[in-house]
């Protein structure tokens, strides 16, 4: 069966065309030419959202997404309530329940658009995952030329997977639709649901950030994998020389692209990896970077694919006076967030220099979980056991700095489970229990590494600098941190280093020590503290046999 009578049979999509598996440079003139939407809050829906910078077709696409998305729409993101997976799913704030029958009305609805104004959509046939063991098909029908290339530059292509057409995914993008929470039983005008029943994912309405056809996507992965006792996981993956495979769990703006995209270590991938018995294979084919405030200096990995060809530029502004067709895009100003904070860069893994052959690697000897400390008082590095990990892992803790809205001026916390939880499609327990179960058979260390603040908060202490969190991260994959002198940080009940090779000052590794007020610091922690012990109550994580360590 042809895709386009796949897609007619599962879908009723009739009076639309198709624009199949076109290439990069094919691709690239077509959003061009052909993608519009809204790029300001009070503009209209018909501009142009895609731009060429002045090395044309030899250089990235710059795309500009809806104002309301520049990022996940994470309470507009639904998995639908059908009673076989019910109890499967783990339904929560940022993975709301659809009711089946509104979103069967939904997906008609769209279907019924497309074809009355006989659309033209771009059809991307690729992969989830590298490993034809268990890579998932993945069809992307969408109307913007520009979320095809993305699709191309984040998931593999051209794998021998069997059983293709009885696994696939099918996700329909549709930016131009106008969701109507009333009649369509959801939260806004946009929706992205997920249909685990039909194997389909829905993005209906202005949810066109880039991001959204890969974290689906990958919500799904989340779903199936961990049912074949496959982990899969919020991480970035290395291998160095001595073929000692790392992975790193972190949320976002925690370092976890920047730390894996090291020039003596191979890449796996930079955000989503699976651990299975083959060992570590990457979910993607491509990064997808944050760029606001890039260092080029601090991460040449990723400033130096900036103005290659077939990459996408998302949300950064044309030079002040100019056109985006005049500018250089390696002149570009990486510091401006006016249109918005969250802007990227989705680049093919081709473009990194060293990367694992077919993004695979073996069985991981170092497990690193990333948090950025706004309150300044975890230490750098901290030396976890087995039950140290599972607490931490679960609990996904990073600090936001304060946010400019008046009468925020401290830190907010932000737990994710599992270091991903809006993407975590089961409960918490199904991944730790995975994970422990793997990091015992193949004997793995973990640490937990902090790249934020010390000697005080934000605003008062100083960010750690790159090249202490690059030490401390090395010796642990050397193994120079596995039989070190400890001691056991008070209040947070940590296990950290009295000293660490490379570390001439080894009171940095104390962030009690690094605070002028003592008094201040431990106020500080025991507040920190209580936000951990509050947050595992309120998700009952000792409920799913996790044991509480702070």
């Amino acid at each position: 069966m042809t895709y386009s009578a796949d897609l007619e049979k599962l879908l009723g999509l009739k009076a639309v065309s198709y624009n199949y598996n076109l290439s990069k440079q094919e691709l690239f003139a077509e959003a061009i030419a052909n993608d519009r939407g809204r790029v300001r809050r009070d503009g209209p829906s018909d501009e142009q959202k895609a731009f060429p910078t002045k090395l044309g077709v030899n250089g990235p696409l710059v795309y500009y997404t809806d104002p309301d998305c520049t990022g996940r729409r994470t309470k507009d993101t639904y998995a639908v309530k059908w009673p076989e997976v019910a109890d499967e799913i783990w339904f929560k704030a940022d993975l709301s329940p659809y009711e089946p029958g509104a979103y069967e009305g939904l997906l008609q609805r769209v279907i019924q658009h497309l074809n009355e104004k006989k659309a033209s959509l771009y059809v991307k046939d690729v992969f989830m995952g590298s490993d034809p063991d268990f890579a998932v098909p993945y069809r992307f029908v969408g109307e913007y030329a520009t979320h095809a290339m993305f699709v191309h530059n984040m998931f593999p292509k051209n794998l021998d997977v069997t059983d293709a057409e009885s696994r696939r995914w099918t996700m329909l993008n549709v930016p131009s639709f106008v969701c109507v929470p009333e009649r369509d039983g959801c939260r806004a005008e946009a929706a992205v649901v997920i249909d685990a029943r039909n194997r389909i994912c829905l993005v209906a309405g202005r949810a066109d950030y880039c991001g959204v056809n890969k974290k689906t996507i990958f919500t799904v992965g989340n779903y199936l994998l961990p049912k074949q006792g496959r982990l899969s996981m919020h991480c970035s993956a290395n291998v160095g020389a001595r073929d000692d495979a790392a992975i790193l769990f972190g949320l976002s703006g925690t370092g976890k692209t920047t730390l894996s995209a090291d020039a003596s270590r191979r890449l796996i991938g930079d955000d989503e990896t699976i651990w299975s018995d083959n060992g570590l294979c990457n979910l993607e084919d491509g990064c997808y970077a944050k760029l606001i405030n890039l260092d080029k200096d601090a991460e040449p990995v990723i400033a130096a694919a900036l103005s290659k060809p077939g990459t996408i530029i998302e949300n950064v502004p044309p030079l002040p006076g100019k056109t985006m067709e005049e500018c250089h895009p390696d002149e570009l100003d990486l510091n401006d967030g006016s249109i918005a904070e969250n802007t990227r860069f989705s680049y093919p893994l081709e473009v990194v220099p060293n990367v694992m052959p077919n993004a695979q690697g073996p069985h991981p000897r170092t497990i690193v979980l990333l948090t950025a400390d706004a309150f300044g008082v975890l230490p750098p590095v901290s030396i976890l056991s087995a039950e140290d990990v599972m607490y931490h892992f679960v609990s996904g803790f990073t600090a936001r700095v304060a946010g400019t809205e008046v009468g925020v001026t401290e830190p907010q916390p932000t737990f994710s489970a599992c270091f991903g939880g809006p993407f975590m499609a089961q409960k918490p327990n199904v991944y730790a229990k995975l994970l422990g179960e793997k990091m015992q058979k193949h004997k793995a260390r973990c640490i937990l590494l902090n790249t934020g603040w010390s000697g005080g908060p934000y605003g008062t202490g100083k960010r750690m600098s790159i090249k202490l969190t690059r030490t401390l991260l090395n010796a642990a994959l050397d193994g120079k941190l596995d039989d070190v002198d400890t001691e056991t940080l008070p209040i947070l009940n940590l296990t950290i280093p009295k000293a660490c090779p490379g570390i001439d000052d080894p009171t940095v590794l104390n962030p009690r020590a690094t605070w002028t007020d003592k008094d201040a610091y431990d106020a500080t922690a025991t507040k920190l503290r209580d936000m951990f012990r509050a947050n595992f109550d309120k998700k009952g994580f000792a409920s799913f046999g996790i044991e509480a360590r702070i």
